[in-house]
């Protein structure tokens, strides 16, 4: 039972008398213009030691590079940031094709997101870089845009990219600026769009969105999304030339451009991407197998660069089978160059929901690594970091990046203890900008398509585990099929907007299937459980006692009354209507047989019968259940609607003289239903009947028990 009162004690008792709980105090409700004031003094307010405190967060390599443990760290930094920079040089000049970039500008994306995550960022392990998902969504992007330019498509022009000077139909600004040129200006664009929107998001301190995309969500997305980049490498590993689809369904228009033109397949490819996955597959399943034993992964895809640039050099595969290759990859950095402003209406939309998977990628990648080895990560602080590994290095034309976990645990296997590896990745990628990147031009296509495939193995395997999740959740199973699905088979950046409106469609479902169970008491203390879940409880004579698990709210609000109408097998609704119907019925029988003059003897035998029929209904609604009692420890909230769907349950079941009583009301719940005015006796007739609040079920149960003994009768009680 509930009082008023400034603390809140458990106050001494009888056994026999209901627990008494006083409320706290509450705060006084502070006028909106008065919390906005506070909070502006606080956050625009400014000291020495706050504005110290403030920058050490924005740049956390202040605060653990001077308590860095030289002897103890540096040397597992630098074999992780050694390996990992290893596995970027082909992973980066690999996907670039997938961004329908030129390789040059993947090595430059890798170089500086290194740089600046190890700067900004708050997690020791991840890897920030190329990511095979975002990299898809920028080349869908940038494609679309070059069709819209005039641009003819990349096969168009041979097998050499960096040879196809075209300039625009459509675009007469860029009369100067070749299809490669376009391309980047595109890439960076969208790279600096998805980049503000990162970090406005950061200034809003909406980091807190990431929970919302759960596991299986992201893992749906990013397999079907696979599926997608999959599909888009089977033309270099053939050696065709189509253009990549684009709108939805691209998987089929894909595969049908690919089967219309499966007879022009360049022999020479199609043989050196098979050599390349006969090697790397097996390499690969080595790697994984015995990774606990090496010290570090085996870097096999740069000894497949490598050996297969050599073949393809000296034996002109590009001259004498058509072979396509990189082509010219030149070294240095390329002056500082600012967004085409006029395309960034074109792509902000795509680049929101880039953003959006970029920073929901980091952040799940961060948390995890950051519990495994027990630290903690900011949110917001990420969303900075890669918002500005994004807006920084779009002015030296580079593409989006994101934490990727593949790298991120090679890094984490050899020994990485702080982002000190990221700049050591740096210096080995500046030394291939700067000495070694034109080695690469006579590296084959296919040979980067085989690389991006063989790297799609983790992401595929995910169909393996459809069974286990289909037992363990459907839900979470069902959420995985369809955000998978909606992705690979009708648009990549649809998948993850079905993806988020399916986990809400469930998350709500769940609130509409909730039922109004019965409990019983366990016979061995006062314990109240489902009846139809476990045996031995025993109910009390006249006193129903029911759980809802779910909130009360406009959406189920009605389900919560005809599930426990249902539950209890008394619904006051109907047993009304039928008294009503009844005592229409009289009247007007009465009404016409007065007029045919009958006796007034008969109208009183006929007025006797309808009082006792009358008489049976009420003894039908009363004699099994006089009071009921409700457990709301499973009800988190209530909103108007729920509060006044409670009120219409007491007041219908009241109307049968039938009791109810609420128990185990959580603060809120206590709150709602105080503001409802479900506690106002002056409505209800009953000065303080209706006060009564109860922190258990037994004193809810002995109260109506009380409320249904008649005086004397003391034997009945339970």
């Amino acid at each position: 039972m509930l009082d008023g009162g400034d603390c809140c004690t458990a106050v001494e008792a009888d056994p026999q008398q209901p627990l008494i709980l006083e409320r706290a105090e509450k705060e006084p409700e502070k006028k909106w213009h008065t919390v906005v004031s506070h909070r502006v003094k606080k956050h625009c307010s400014c000291s020495p030691e706050k504005a110290k405190s403030k920058i050490l967060s924005f740049v956390p390599i202040l605060q653990w590079l001077p308590r860095y443990k030289l002897k103890d760290w540096i040397l597992g930094d630098i074999m992780s940031g050694l390996i990992v920079g290893i596995l970027l040089v082909p992973q980066s000049i690999a996907y670039s094709l997938l961004a329908s970039q030129d390789p040059i500008y993947g090595l430059y994306t890798s170089f500086f997101s290194s740089i600046i995550y190890a700067i900004l960022g708050s997690s020791r392990h991840i890897s920030v870089g190329i990511f095979g998902v975002l990299c898809l969504l920028v080349g869908q992007v940038v494609d679309r845009e070059l069709a819209v330019a005039g641009y003819l498509p990349e096969s168009s022009f041979g097998s050499n990219n960096s040879d196809a000077l075209l300039a625009g139909q459509g675009n007469s600004s860029n009369v100067e600026c070749d299809r490669s040129c376009y391309a980047i200006t595109v890439g960076a664009t969208v790279t600096f769009t998805a980049g503000i929107y990162q970090v406005l998001m950061g200034l809003l301190q909406v980091g807190f969105v990431s929970v919302y995309l759960s596991d299986s969500l992201l893992s749906g997305f990013a397999t079907g999304a696979s599926l997608t980049i999959l599909t888009s490498q089977i033309k270099y590993l053939l050696g065709l030339n189509v253009p990549r689809a684009q709108g939805w369904f691209t998987l089929f228009k894909t595969w049908y451009s690919l089967l219309t033109n499966m007879a022009e397949t360049n022999i020479c490819d199609l043989i050196t991407s098979l050599v390349c996955l006969a090697v790397l597959i097996p390499a690969k399943e080595l790697n994984d197998r015995f990774k606990s034993k090496l010290k570090a992964p085996i870097p096999f895809e740069l000894f497949v660069v490598v050996i297969a640039t050599v073949a393809s050099h000296f034996s002109h595969f590009n001259s004498k089978y058509g072979s396509g290759v990189a082509g010219v990859i030149p070294t240095g950095f390329p002056p500082p160059q600012l967004p085409s402003w006029t395309l960034i209406p074109n792509v902000a939309v795509d680049a929101f929901s880039i953003a959006i998977v970029g920073f929901a990628i980091t952040v799940s990648l961060s948390e995890m690594f950051a519990k495994k080895h027990g630290y903690t990560v900011d949110a917001n602080q990420e969303m900075y970091a890669i918002g500005f590994c994004n807006i920084l290095p779009s002015f030296f034309r580079c593409f989006t990046t994101s934490a990727a976990l593949t790298k991120t645990l090679v890094k984490e296997s050899t020994g990485c203890q702080t982002q000190m590896s990221g700049l050591v990745t740096a210096v080995i990628l500046l030394l291939v900008l700067l000495v070694i990147a034109p080695l690469f031009y006579s590296l084959q296509k296919c040979v980067l398509a085989v690389i991006i495939v063989v790297n799609l193995r983790g992401a595929l395997r995910k169909f393996r585990d459809v069974p286990r999740m289909w037992r363990v959740n459907k839900i979470d199973a069902s959420i995985w099929l369809i955000t998978m699905a909606t992705s690979a088979l009708v648009n990549t950046e649809l998948g993850l907007l079905v993806g988020v409106l399916v986990s809400a469609f469930f998350v709500l479902g769940r609130t509409q299937q909730a039922q109004v169970l019965e409990l019983g008491r366990a016979a061995s203390r006062e314990h109240y459980e489902n009846i139809s879940s476990y045996r031995g409880l025993q109910t009390h004579f006249g006193v129903a006692v029911f759980r809802y698990g779910a909130p009360i709210y406009y959406a189920n609000q009605s389900l919560f009354k005809k599930s426990l109408y249902k539950c209890a097998n008394l619904n006051p609704v109907k047993e009304k209507a039928q008294r009503l119907k009844f005592e229409k019925n009289k009247k007007q029988k009465d009404t016409e047989e007065g007029a045919k003059g009958m006796s007034e003897d008969k109208q009183n035998r006929e007025s006797e019968a309808s009082s006792s029929v009358i008489l049976m209904l009420d003894e039908k609604s009363s004699r099994s259940v006089r009071s009921l009692v409700i457990d709301c420890s499973g009800i988190l909230f209530l909103d108007t609607a729920g509060v006044n769907a409670l009120k219409e349950v007491r007041k219908d079941y009241r109307e049968l003289a039938v009791e109810v009583v609420l128990a185990q009301c959580n603060t809120s719940v206590l709150d709602s239903l105080e503001r409802g005015g479900y506690y106002d006796s002056k409505k209800d007739g009953e000065v303080g009947k209706n006060n009564m609040i109860f922190f258990t079920i037994a004193d809810a149960v002995s109260y109506v028990q009380n409320l249904n003994v008649p005086n004397g009768d003391c034997d009945n009680k339970s």
